[in-house]
């Protein structure tokens, strides 16, 4: 199964769960998403990701210096980025659901 197109439908939610308990900068956040197992996310997507996000106003962003390089853009979730999660997180909740019921139900005739 291709995960790319997968990965364009869940992006956002990953991005806002790896946001949930700490602020990141872009390849902060890229990392947190390859370190937990969606090592096909490219970086463009991420940087995308985080910006239409913030436009949407549910990220927070400020700069901040760095001793090794540039200064960072981190970027975190404000009230609306924890709301967009919770109904984000019941949405994939269902569908995940859903999806196994169908599987099992394959599985089983």
């Amino acid at each position: 199964m291709d995960t790319s197109q997968l990965l364009k439908g869940v992006l956002d939610l990953a991005v806002l769960a790896v946001l949930r308990d700490a602020d990141g900068y872009g390849y902060d956040v890229l990392r947190r998403l390859r370190a937990a197992g969606l090592d096909d996310v490219a970086d463009a997507s991420v940087y995308g990701t985080l910006r239409r996000l913030f436009a949407a106003g549910a990220l927070t962003s400020y700069v901040q210096p760095s001793e090794e390089g540039p200064h960072r853009k981190y970027y975190g979730l404000n009230k609306t980025g924890h709301e967009l999660l919770a109904r984000s997180t019941q949405t994939w909740n269902h569908f995940a659901d859903t999806m196994s019921v169908l599987l099992l139900e394959k599985e089983a005739a």
